[in-house]
């Protein structure tokens, strides 16, 4: 029986060129840092799929909608098994629609989208999450920017001399707007006859025992840090 010929002794070949590490070279060293990262990443991902009650992990914060377009409110949170997910506004429960739209992004990641905006929609919202081990909460303001506005301007008026005459105008703005008042272009001097008020939605001009010398051009303008508006009135007095 003949032996078995001994078996050539193997040599490492060389790398190719290029082809080696430095374990101290800066380039390595922040991939090595890159691939634990990711590695971490991957872990706290598993771990966010461990049953147990929802927890918020970022919460809701505030957001600024300015009037016409649309604002997202964002929350990351861990809940598995998957859970329910309710919106709300001032304590009302938003329905997902056309003005209200519900949005899962990543796995951990929900979203509200609130299309066309307006000053109505300025308020606190909430988001509830909920599966069969327990429920978590957050909430976080809208706050909505609207340019100054006269939505209706004062009537022209005829007035008898002494009567009282009061000239209205519907305003809207957020912030809330400067309101002014002018006579054929000069600021009104307010007094105890001649005086205007300022409410959250209205101004009101009034002018006590009217004269002649009442009579003329009123403006009231509005103005704020996204907008102005103005708008003009007659008054006769006789």
């Amino acid at each position: 029986m003949s032996k078995a010929a001994p078996a050539k002794k193997r040599v490492a070949a060389a790398p190719p060129p290029g082809c080696t590490l430095d374990i101290k070279d800066p380039q390595v060293q922040r991939a090595a840092i890159r691939i634990q990262a990711s590695y971490r990443g991957h872990r706290s991902r598993k771990e966010l799929r461990e049953k147990g009650p929802p927890r918020v992990l970022e919460p809701l914060k505030d957001v600024v909608l300015i009037e016409g377009s649309a604002a997202k409110l964002t929350c990351r949170i861990s809940a598995f098994p998957d859970p329910f997910i309710r919106w709300s506004k001032d304590g009302k429960e938003l329905r997902d629609g056309p003005k209200y739209r519900y949005v899962f992004e990543d796995p951990d990641v929900v979203a509200l989208v609130v299309r066309d905006g307006e000053l109505a929609d300025l308020g606190q919202y909430s988001i509830n999450v909920t599966n069969p081990f327990g429920q978590c909460s957050d909430s976080a303001r809208i706050l909505v920017e609207v340019p100054a506005k006269i939505q209706k301007g004062p009537s022209n008026t005829k007035a008898r001399k002494g009567t009282t005459v009061t000239l209205t105008a519907e305003i809207m703005g957020e912030p809330a707007p400067d309101v002014g008042w002018t006579k054929d272009g000069e600021d009104i001097d307010e007094d105890d006859r001649v005086f205007f008020e300022i409410g959250s939605t209205t101004t009101t001009l009034t002018i006590r025992r009217a004269t002649p010398e009442d009579s003329g051009k009123y403006e009231v303008y509005v103005e704020n840090s996204l907008g102005m508006d103005q708008s003009f009135a007659r008054v006769d007095v006789a």
